[in-house]
């Protein structure tokens, strides 16, 4: 009989909103952090409600933590009056604590006045804190609220509004400061993009196979015991003999596939295998969360 664990992540509520707020504290201070040491005293500005702040403070002077809250706060109020208050306390705590650091640090010293190395090394600190902030199941507003209400009311994907607010920022930038600007802007944001991906996926890849096999009994069995994994039989048939051929999907890591691969082989040499990433697995095996 398994044991009850108490006190888990999973079954205290308290503990989960606590280590949350963490998250989105800590992930909030790094992507302030990254935007005053690389991102604005190289002028990148990379979109969202930090780029704004930058392409403000060099047009205007004004203060980019300042110009963060004026643009944060609003955007919250909408985004709870227009889509409800699904963002709850979590998200306002971002919204605010993020220009409250940003205020903080600026007048730490840059860690670069290279453009090219603010924009990689500001894009990876502003997706792995956001990457942070997301895993406790929060944002820190911004023009993300900003997509999701023009998402609502024009019916455009919330890519494509996102993709919009961030190409005008870009826009701006190039226009503001050179072309060059523009284009480490886009660096920063493709920066981001991918650290947020790893940040909530990670390194490790598995791999997903279909194997197509006339000894699937065979075959399923040394998986199982064998390599130590699940597989899943699925019915169906040829398209040219309108046979039953089962097809076996198994999931395994990245360092067992070239195993998997020898077993099928000496198996049935003549098996049908196709194999595909599979960037998150969870279940049995795998991560629990």
């Amino acid at each position: 009989m398994r044991r009850r664990r108490y006190g888990s992540y999973e079954d205290n509520p308290l503990f989960q909103n606590i280590i949350e707020l963490i998250f989105i504290l800590i992930g909030s201070a790094i992507v302030a952090l990254a935007f005053n040491l690389f991102l604005l005293p190289n002028r990148v500005a990379s979109g969202g409600v930090s780029g704004i702040s930058t392409i403000m403070d060099a047009m205007f002077g004004f203060e980019p933590a300042y110009v963060q809250w004026a643009l944060n706060i609003p955007l919250f109020i909408a985004g709870v009056i227009f889509l409800g208050k699904q963002f709850g306390l979590k998200t306002l705590v971002g919204t605010i604590f993020l220009p409250f650091i940003v205020y903080l640090s600026k007048d730490m010293d840059p860690i670069t006045k290279d453009p090219l190395l603010g924009a990689l090394f500001g894009g990876i600190g502003i997706g792995l804190g956001l990457g942070i902030v997301f895993r406790g199941r929060a944002s820190t507003g911004g023009t993300d609220l900003a997509a999701q209400i023009i998402h609502k009311f024009t019916g455009l994907t919330l890519g494509i509004c996102v993709a919009i607010i961030d190409g005008l920022i870009v826009l701006a930038a190039a226009i503001v400061f050179d072309i060059e600007g523009g284009l480490y802007a886009l660096i920063a944001l493709y920066v981001t993009s991918k650290t947020i991906d790893v940040v909530q996926i990670g390194f490790s890849r598995s791999k997903m196979t279909m194997i197509i096999t006339n000894k699937e009994k065979e075959v399923q069995h040394a998986i199982l015991h064998e390599l130590d994994r699940g597989v899943t039989r699925l019915s169906a048939y040829g398209g040219f003999t309108n046979n039953e051929r089962p097809i076996l999907i198994c999931v395994v890591g990245q360092t067992e596939f070239t195993k998997l691969k020898e077993l099928i082989k000496s198996i049935d040499s003549e098996a049908f295998v196709t194999v595909m990433d599979a960037s998150e697995v969870v279940g049995e095996g795998f991560k629990r969360s």
